[in-house]
């Protein structure tokens, strides 16, 4: 007799949500975690607290009220760093809570300490008193997450060089800022910092940003980026960073010196498999600490599955919740659908993007017949309304059956938005719904009509032409 159906190693957003998975099914859990991280990466370094950094950002810098307002509004003069701090300190405390109290409505009991294997049905309980306990599981799902990846040549020091951790703990707003890498988390940072009034430079080895999401929408963000005088150094890689007394210099390996206050390093994440004794349960990691799966999450040991970040693409909350959730149902033999095809990705820049579906890059490569249909915001009433005149949602369209192939979106609420889309999608419908459909007036999701409409009149003028 095991002392649980299931240990969950992480109470990370994968982690809770396998847990009362397996709760609902009346099922002895546990979650594992140290009592400062409680909700994991996600709610204590991760999504939620530079989400909230991000609204605070747009708040008190009076920003996406510019276009009403004239380009020197503000709300606030002298923004501080505890200004900032404040409303993501209330909104940590709040979602730890939340948690907290799901996990207990659930019965699932809280684990403190940080776990390690013993073997494939039991892990060793470091409460940090000094003593190990022992606990046995039927089924254990690690849920570990991630941590920045941190080059071995850099000398961090969290505050004149930090990762994406470390930045939401600086004691004042840099002047000055030095981004390396322009991924997702890299670039959501540099416009926030930038629209704090942070002089940003960020550099970049590839040729371009986010190169998953659409050509056009990158283009517009970088227009917007450059407005507020982000200076992009893409071809280029670091060769060192030198602390001296009042900054940092950053040298690049063509040559470039860069003077900033602050460096922060978004070279992707890192596994935190490193303390789980994972040979001990006959498992491995990758060079990135990522552990292996197969298609209902399970690992090459059958008693054992991984969910969330650590096991790679596409890590992301969203999607971390849902694999947490399939994971603990096959796990106790309950039917589950698999994972839908049909993932929105957010991105929360300032202005911030979303999409799903396919870019007009991949359906080219692909030889798939395609339409655009595009909406402005500034050609739209709730855009007026709301200060948002660059913002634009694109269909694209299938001209063949009026299939929607992929949907994106550019401005305010694109990340809420983007899910009428997937709606449409997920549900095999055409473009005629969009058009046919009402919506509320003035919104932003009154974009969806417009850019249908602007893809059906393109598609019947073609259609008019070559019969």
């Amino acid at each position: 007799m095991h002392d649980y159906d299931l240990v969950v190693l992480g109470s990370g957003p994968s982690g809770q949500k396998a847990a009362i998975a397996a709760a609902k099914l009346n099922k002895r859990v546990a979650i594992v975690d140290r009592r400062d991280m409680i909700g994991g990466v996600c709610i204590n370094t991760g999504t939620v607290p530079s989400k909230t950094l991000r609204e605070a950002v747009l708040y008190l810098t009076g920003l996406s009220q510019r276009d009403l307002y004239g380009s020197s509004y503000r709300v606030k003069e002298d923004i501080t760093v505890s200004d900032l701090a404040a409303r993501t300190q209330h909104v940590i405390s709040r979602q730890t809570d939340v948690i907290r109290n799901q996990l207990a409505r659930n019965r699932v009991a809280m684990i403190t300490g940080t776990g390690r294997f013993a073997d494939a049905n039991a892990i060793w309980i470091d409460g940090g008193d000094g003593r190990e306990n022992r606990v046995t599981a039927e089924k254990i799902i690690i849920a570990a997450g991630t941590r920045p990846a941190r080059p071995d040549s850099v000398d961090f020091d969290e505050r004149t060089i930090v990762d994406s951790d470390g930045v939401i703990n600086l004691e004042a707003v840099p002047r000055s800022m030095v981004v390396v890498g322009a991924g997702v988390i890299g670039m959501e940072y540099a416009s926030m910092f930038a629209a704090l009034g942070t002089k940003v430079t960020v550099v970049e080895r590839r040729d371009r940003m986010l190169d998953f999401c659409d050509d056009e929408i990158v283009e517009s963000l970088k227009y917007h980026l450059r407005d507020l005088s982000v200076t992009f150094r893409f071809g280029e890689e670091v060769a060192s960073v030198e602390k001296h007394a009042t900054a940092a210099l950053c040298i690049l390996k063509s040559g470039k010196k860069i003077v900033a206050d602050t460096v922060m390093y978004s070279a992707g994440r890192q596994g935190q498999t490193d303390d789980l004794a994972l040979e001990a349960a006959g498992l491995s990691a990758d060079r990135r600490g990522r552990i292996e799966v197969d298609s209902n999450f399970r690992t090459a040991v059958e008693s054992i599955y991984a969910v969330g970040d650590v096991i790679g693409f596409p890590a992301l909350a969203s999607t971390s919740m849902e694999q947490g959730r399939l994971a603990a149902l096959h796990a106790f033999g309950e039917p589950a659908r698999t994972m839908h095809r049909l993932q929105p990705i957010g991105i929360y820049t300032i202005p911030e993007i979303s999409f799903v579906g396919a870019t007009e890059d991949e359906l080219t490569e692909s030889s798939t017949p395609f339409e655009v249909g595009i909406a402005r915001y500034r050609e739209l009433a709730r855009g007026q309304i709301v200060g948002d005149s660059y913002g634009m949602l694109k269909l694209l369209v299938s001209p063949e059956d009026g299939k929607l192939l992929g949907v994106h979106v550019f401005g305010t609420g694109a990340t809420e938005i983007v899910h009428i889309g997937q709606a449409v999608m997920g549900c095999n419908g055409t473009v005629d719904y969009l058009i046919d459909a009402v919506f509320n007036y003035p919104t932003l999701a009154e974009a969806y009509k417009v850019a249908a409409l602007d893809a059906a009149n393109k598609i019947r003028n073609i259609t008019r032409i070559d019969g």
